[in-house]
């Protein structure tokens, strides 16, 4: 026989409502910021571009084929050449001053600047690194964990995603985070390259630059950095996220393709990149009676050798000696107010949650 249980006389079970109060670790936890980009040399002589390539060149996600016959030509012959020669080139647009390359310079004060303006948050660590070179991933992440961050916003600052720039930035802090017992909690940014505020900063950057200048550019090109084809080919969505960019800017300015052209620089190897080149087309365009152009290049976040050497250098006598008249590339968002407002906006949209 089962026995009845009666819950007449049972005793009522006081619920005390869940203290909300953060406990004392918790409060104290800090929420921590870190800026990435590209990288860059730590000295503008042939040594410190060899470790600087060396270094990004063995990055699979740079050169997927990294197999014997890339190792030699690499070791053999890429880093016994190029970085002589590419040492003046960095030489050429150097920060002496300070002894370190612009794009050193223009990181380390978009961090300063961002952090300046969540000031009021005291809890929120910025800092900024390189994927390759020095300040690096690994000095962030430590770095911000000293300070007391259990939760870190890995920003990589590309606009557009490639697996050769944003990818290769998550996989490194992932790496950094594999040798930690105790690891932060990460997030990463999204990339921005639809991104109102961005479109924004861009359009308003052009037309201040526009203005400074003593000639009416006949048409703009928009120079983004190249890829090799083969990699959109197996999936990457960069092309398809520049062109995105450029259409958004296109609207904005009110301008076609014919007066906003969409261009990608920097091949390098034999193999087939993303088209059409900036090279040939300026020197096309020069060919053909263009006289008065103006570069802007939306891919990069700040200048660097791309935009200061490549672009502002090569480019421009490229198209003078070909027949054009003026040149002028419109600087990088940099560490502009325009360009501030785009990465407060991506951080405290992303930060959600944690602030």
């Amino acid at each position: 026989m089962t026995a009845a249980i009666s819950l007449d006389n049972a005793r009522p079970v006081e619920v005390r409502p869940v203290d909300a109060k953060p406990s004392p670790a918790a409060s104290t936890a800090r929420v921590g910021v870190l800026l990435v980009n590209l990288g860059t040399p730590d000295t503008a002589d042939a040594a410190g571009v060899r470790v600087y390539l060396k270094e990004f060149l063995s990055d699979r996600r740079v050169i997927e084929d990294q197999g014997l016959l890339w190792k030699i030509i690499l070791n053999g012959i890429i880093l016994n050449v190029r970085p002589r020669k590419k040492a003046k080139d960095y030489q050429s647009i150097w920060n002496t001053e300070k002894n370190e390359s612009p794009l050193k310079t223009i990181t380390r004060a978009q961090s300063e600047k961002l952090a300046a303006s969540m000031a009021e948050r005291s809890h929120v660590i910025v800092d900024w690194a390189m994927r390759y070179g020095n300040p690096s991933i690994k000095a962030g992440v430590d770095g911000l964990m000293a300070k007391g961050c259990d939760r870190i916003l890995v920003v990589p600052l590309y606009p557009q995603y490639s697996a050769a720039t944003s990818a290769t930035v998550c996989d490194e802090a992932f790496r950094v985070l594999t040798e930690l017992r105790a690891q932060p909690t990460l997030r990463v940014t999204p990339p921005y390259y639809n991104d109102d505020f961005y479109i924004e900063a861009l359009a308003v950057s052009i037309e201040e630059h526009l203005k400074t200048l003593s000639y009416t550019p006949e048409l703009i090109v928009a120079s983004f950095h190249g890829m090799p084809k083969e990699y959109v080919d197996k999936g990457d969505p960069y092309r398809e996220q520049c062109v995105a960019t450029t259409e958004l800017l296109r609207k904005r300015l009110g301008m076609d393709d014919t007066k906003l052209l969409l261009t990608f620089q920097s091949r390098f190897g034999f193999s087939e990149w993303l088209q059409p080149y900036t090279d040939k087309t300026i020197e096309k365009l020069a060919k053909d009676g263009v006289k008065r152009i103006a570069v802007v290049m939306p891919g990069f976040s700040a200048d660097c050798l791309e935009t200061l050497e490549e672009i502002s250098g090569e480019n421009c006598e490229i198209f003078k000696h070909n027949g054009g008249e003026e040149f002028s590339a419109v600087p990088c968002l940099n560490d502009s107010a325009p360009g501030m407002e785009v990465l407060r906006q991506l951080v405290l949209r992303e930060l959600q949650g944690w602030l």
